[in-house]
């Protein structure tokens, strides 16, 4: 019959280029989305800072992500439709009703095959090389569908807000650390991140969200010197002490009017001997105060990576910690902040401490009640929560709510916890094995 080869003319062709046509945009807007979505910010900055303009163009383009997914649905969805729409009338022109059926299984296995499959699968191979490739074409997509796609946030949103979501513009940002985070641990899951340089890495990124009271010395611990001491007994003190900087104080230890730097006592003593002709009798004029710095004072609660900042802009490494009394509660140093890093720093004037974690026969772990949580956890790869408590005495101490005597044992956060010694009201010693 003349309908069965009526097919064959320049609108059955043109339907069929269409078609092809409109596959070639499909898998186009699925690979990118998945070359943009899955490729490294990171490693597209550093192709961007070696000169590579496409990069730098999906650096841009990936800055909104709501907005470049909005436009790259908007392109894959109408190029999938409406190829599937020129397909069913092509087909049912050719075969009659059951050319619907036909466009379906003809149209879902070249989509799927050759329009999602096979883009996205070359997209994620290589994403960042992809990325930069359809950059310029998707930046272009984006402005050309930008009053559609502007239309489609703006219900979206509507939507959302209808459910009680609402969106958050600095998720972006949170989630970036947290994919660092992340990336970070996998890798030293994976065998590919040693412990040492993952626990540098956590630490440096941590520091914003550690405050000052968890890593200070408590004031328990802060040896200090009396101001109103003998000259000679200040000297030996300064000389038998492995810190540089030592407070002063007057009447009682609360009331600190300076600190005292071993080089500036050193000097001082220099230039009254050297001025008496050599008589050491001229060192009963010491005035430490007149050598001593002015202490400076922080609140307990400064974060961390502010105070570093801090300690950098005033050319000082020590300062004293108070709380919201202005009680004194101890003192924090530069090296402290570091050693959140780098771990412990030791030099040839610091006292050699015990190993604070120690191994028994019977398979505990054996700590100092002093000893932080943070540290115990970076020691042994444990997972201790510290947000009650900044050390595993004072963990302990929370969770049975008071203060144990020796032999005691709890059992919580899935380790069981023996009080060895206490010494008055302070656990001293304490042995710890998960359960």
């Amino acid at each position: 019959m003349p309908a069965d080869t009526s097919f064959l003319d320049a609108t059955f062709w043109g339907t069929a280029g269409a078609i092809v046509v409109l596959l070639v945009l499909s898998a186009f807007f699925s690979g990118s989305e998945t070359a943009l979505t899955a490729a490294s910010r990171g490693k597209l900055r550093t192709q961007a800072d070696r000169g590579s303009k496409g990069a730098a163009a999906a650096l841009k383009v990936t800055e909104d992500n709501e907005r470049l997914i909005g436009a790259v649905l908007f392109g894959n969805n109408v190029t999938n439709i409406l190829s599937a729409s020129l397909a069913t009338s092509l087909l049912t022109r050719v075969v009659g009703p059951s050319g619907v059926a036909l466009a379906t299984l003809v149209m879902t296995f070249l989509v799927l095959i050759f329009a999602e499959v096979l883009p996205k699968t070359y997209a994620i191979t290589n994403p960042e090389r992809a990325a930069a490739r359809v950059a310029p074409a998707i930046r272009a997509t984006i402005i050309l569908f930008t009053p559609v796609v502007t239309a489609v946030r703006a219900f979206v949103r509507v939507v959302l807000a209808l459910f009680g979501v609402k969106t958050d513009p600095t998720s972006p940002i949170l989630a970036l650390r947290e994919e660092i985070v992340g990336a970070i641990a996998l890798g030293h899951s994976e065998g590919a991140v040693m412990k040492e340089d993952r626990d540098r890495l956590l630490g440096a990124l941590d520091l914003g969200d550690r405050t000052v009271e968890e890593v200070m010395r408590h004031r328990s611990q802060i040896e200090m010197i009396d101001a109103d001491a003998d000259p000679d007994q200040i000297i030996t003190q300064c000389l038998a002490s492995p810190h540089t900087r030592i407070p002063a104080y007057r009447g009682e230890p609360e009331n600190v009017v300076g600190v005292i730097h071993a080089k500036d006592l050193l000097r001082e003593v220099d230039r009254l001997v050297r001025g008496a002709n050599g008589e050491t009798a001229s060192l009963r004029d010491l005035d430490v105060m007149k050598i001593a710095m002015k202490p400076y004072f922080v609140p307990e609660t400064t974060p961390l990576d502010d105070q570093m900042r801090q300690f950098l802009r005033r050319h000082t490494h020590f300062a004293l910690v108070v709380d919201e009394y202005g009680s004194l509660r101890g003192l924090i140093t530069l090296e402290d902040i570091l050693e959140e890093i780098v771990g412990e720093i030791t030099d040839e004037f610091d006292v050699d401490p015990e190993n604070p974690v120690k191994r028994t026969e019977t398979g505990d772990t054996l700590v100092e009640g002093s000893m932080t949580i943070r540290d115990l956890n970076r020691a042994t790869d444990w997972n201790l929560p510290d947000d009650e408590a900044n050390t595993i005495a004072g963990l302990v101490i929370h969770e049975a709510q008071m203060i144990p005597n020796e032999g005691q044992v709890f059992s919580f956060h899935g380790f069981r916890f023996e009080v060895v010694t206490r010494r008055e009201n302070r656990i001293t010693k304490l042995k710890i094995r998960p359960l």
